[in-house]
């Protein structure tokens, strides 16, 4: 009986060391270590503003070269050597056009013997009148005989410059047979082939070969009236490539000074280098030209995001990253206008990738 009740305090000892104990871990005011988080790194940003930028008119126009030639026989020949074809690069110079010639080498060889003669003649006839004047200036002979000694010299010397003359001609027929590159250019076509004879005329010279330099371009544009006067005003122009090609700017705008009766639009040229911009002669291109200034909210390139065919900006605000859908214009170089979807003031990432990982692992953090 006593091992019972002994049994029973034991138990009852037991259980209130275990209430309390529980009391007071529910009473402790410890609590537990909060996990490290790790702060996201600051993403590179600038503050949009609107800014003061030349307003801009679009025109399609066409590409034109400046110097571009259709060259033409001037010799009646057969052509014995084309050594380069369409598409070919020729540096000035370069023989185009090479001609058979057996007739005009043999013109000019006649040609210089001619000149042969005529300076035997003159020369005796020099001779001749300059031993009759000594005579005649002692009296000795009749003055007709003087005359006729000067008659004779000057018509002798007269021949002399009429075949010299003629050797000039001929020797110019002779230069004819060869058709150099008058500067550097691309071959556009051809019309003849080897074998072939060719005419200069009548009616017109038989067309050879068509060139075209690259070197220097320009853009031929039809523009309406309303818009011609802020284009005259201004003189200022830039050629778009399209693509990711850079702008070209203008080295000279001309507006033509009369309109067409039909269509009512004035021409304008825009010349610009031809260097490394990858435009060929009859190509179509967007010209760009400075109507006023204006204000204009413009952002970096580089910022802009490309989803399909949605453009975007990752608009930074409240320690939030948002992507947001925006509308573009005109392209400055390394700058796009925004025409909706950005207000002034408003900070974008200039780093578009480094904006969307940050987005994505905000995202990830969040999810239960």
């Amino acid at each position: 009986m006593r091992e019972d009740i002994s049994l029973q305090r034991t138990w009852v000892h037991t259980l209130a060391l275990l209430l309390l104990a529980t009391v007071l871990s529910a009473c402790d005011d410890r609590q537990p270590h909060p996990i490290a988080q790790t702060t996201p790194p600051a993403l590179a940003s600038l503050v949009v503003h609107a800014q003061v930028a030349p307003q801009e008119q679009i025109w399609d126009g066409t590409v034109e070269a400046i110097h571009s030639a259709v060259l033409s026989a001037q010799t009646n020949a057969r052509v014995v050597e084309l050594p380069y074809d369409v598409d070919d690069v020729v540096p000035a110079g370069a023989v185009l056009v090479r001609f058979s010639n057996v007739e005009q080498s043999s013109a000019t060889r006649a040609a210089k013997e001619q000149i042969t003669a005529a300076q035997a003649v003159y020369a005796n006839a020099k001779i001749n009148y300059d031993r009759i004047a000594a005579i005649a200036a002692e009296g000795l002979i009749a003055k007709a005989s003087l005359d006729a000694a000067l008659a004779q010299r000057d018509s002798a010397y007269a021949a002399l410059l009429a075949a010299q003359a003629n050797w000039r001609n001929v020797g110019m027929q002779e230069d004819y047979t060869v058709v150099r590159a008058p500067y550097d250019a691309i071959v556009t076509r051809r019309y003849v082939q080897v074998g072939e004879s060719v005419q200069a005329g009548p009616p017109v010279p038989q067309q050879l070969i068509a060139i075209a330099s690259l070197k220097d371009l320009r853009v031929n544009v039809q523009v309406p009236q309303g818009a011609v006067e802020a284009i005259r005003r201004y003189h200022s122009a830039f050629v778009l490539p399209g693509g990711d090609a850079a702008r070209i700017p203008a080295t000279s705008v001309t507006v033509f000074p009369y309109a067409d009766p039909e269509t009512h639009s004035f021409s304008v040229r825009v010349e610009m280098s031809g260097d490394h911009t990858g435009l060929y002669p009859g190509m179509t291109v967007k010209v760009a030209f400075a109507t006023g200034e204006g204000r204009r909210l413009l952002v970096p390139l580089s910022a802009l995001v490309q989803r399909g065919e949605l453009q975007g900006v990752y608009v930074i605000g409240n320690n939030q990253i948002a992507l947001r859908q925006v509308r573009t214009g005109h392209h400055d170089d390394n700058k796009v206008e925004i025409l909706a979807g950005l207000d002034d003031g408003e900070r974008i990432a200039t780093d578009p990738a480094a904006a969307g990982r940050q987005l994505v692992e905000r995202h990830r953090g969040a999810a239960p």
